[in-house]
């Protein structure tokens, strides 16, 4: 393998599944890492900075930013408080070959990802909000600065690889796989007793709370699709999501010559990390190969749009587009928060969303990023204003 190859790293996020999974990828190819983030682990982050030596690290809460800076006064790292302070170790010079990781959960990702545009740097992004809140700014602003945004998802990872096989007027439709869920197949009233714990186990990835939640809705399905939209410059109508319950076809691209591109690889996401760390080579493998004979078949449904109505919501905001998926956004973080603390019911989520995207039929239009906000915040309160009705 050559090294060379690996640049320096900043990840955002580095106590959640995508960020340990960085730092793994990190440790394995010996890539320096310049910097780390999170909420409020603060044990967590002090035993990475002081394993990976890192120049500087951030915690979002202030109060665990005060923590970690007393624990780390043994040592030269910086330690910066809350958004503003992620956002100047962001713009700190650390290095002109360094991709920034964002695997921030929620909105809260959003600022890093225009920091790290406007400081010029490579953005390797795994916080799909950034796109689906402010797609338009986030793409407007890497063409301006010449950058490439290179995905981290799986499923985004996958279409980046299969889209070096065609020219983008030869690209028919993009392939979205689904896994499912835990909940496939199951009907509205199956779903009425669903419990946190049952919807926390995912049948194939090991997520954050978050977003595991979010793909038993479809949500992030739903996500994605507004994702890759932006990411790639299609049209909502060229996009297809498929549930593909094995989840080793991470994605597809089908040309106009029907010929259909897949990625095929074992479910791990330090792939994604390693590729877009790598892009455009390849190195030594990071996970374990896939036996496609042990493997057996693969198979491929329609989602129940029906049923979990978050994705078909999804494919109506970014067809809206505007500030719709921004509130599509801030409404699900509400109402996903409220079921995991027991005060919604699964298909409450879904309810609280659509509700709350319907108050917002002035949505459609924005000018600004500052306007993305506004958005965000009014939703958030909508949300909750609705939520106290559920009680």
């Amino acid at each position: 393998m050559n090294s060379n190859l690996y640049p320096s790293m900043t990840i955002l996020g580095s106590t959640g599944s995508v960020g340990e999974q960085a730092i793994d990828v990190a440790m394995q190819n010996n890539i320096p890492v310049n910097a780390i983030c999170a909420q409020k682990n603060v044990d967590r982050v002090e035993e990475q900075a002081r394993r990976l030596k890192v120049k500087a690290c951030a915690m979002a809460d202030p109060a665990a930013a005060k923590d970690l800076k007393l624990r780390l006064a043994d040592t030269p790292i910086r330690v910066f408080t809350g958004e503003q302070g992620i956002c100047e170790m962001i713009a700190e010079p650390y290095d002109q070959n360094e991709v920034v990781v964002n695997s921030i959960i929620g909105e809260a990702g959003l600022k890093p990802t225009l920091q790290t545009l406007s400081a010029g740097k490579r953005l390797a992004l795994a916080n799909k909000e950034s796109l689906v809140c402010a797609g338009e700014f986030v793409m407007k602003l890497a063409k301006e600065k010449n950058l490439e945004i290179l995905p981290v998802d799986s499923e985004h990872s996958a279409i980046f690889q299969c889209l070096r096989s065609g020219a983008k007027k030869e690209i028919k439709k993009i392939l979205l796989t689904a896994s499912g869920g835990p909940f496939y197949g199951m009907t509205r009233e199956e779903l009425q007793s669903i419990t946190v714990e049952r919807a926390l186990a995912h049948p194939t990835w090991n997520m954050g709370a978050k977003i595991t939640i979010d793909s038993a809705t479809l949500m992030n399905k739903g996500f994605e699709v507004i994702e890759a939209v932006h990411l790639f410059d299609v049209q909502p109508s060229q996009i297809e999501v498929l549930v593909h319950r094995e989840s080793i076809m991470h994605s597809a691209v089908e040309y106009i010559d029907n010929s259909i591109i897949a990625q095929m690889s074992t479910p791990d996401m330090r792939l994604c990390v390693q590729y877009a760390l790598t892009h455009p080579h390849r190195t030594a493998a990071v996970i374990p190969p896939c036996d496609l004979t042990a493997l057996g078949k693969l198979t491929f449904q329609k989602p129940d749009t029906k049923t979990f109505v978050l994705l078909q919501l999804a494919l109506d905001a970014i067809r809206i587009g505007g500030a719709v998926p921004a509130v599509l956004n801030a409404a699900n973080e509400v109402a996903v928060d409220a079921f995991l603390h027991h005060r919604l019911s699964f298909l409450g989520i879904m309810d609280l969303v659509s509700k709350t995207v319907d108050a917002f039929s002035d949505a459609n239009r924005v000018d600004s990023v500052e306007d993305i906000f506004s958005f965000d915040l009014a939703a958030r309160a909508k949300a909750n204003e609705l939520l106290a009705s559920y009680h």
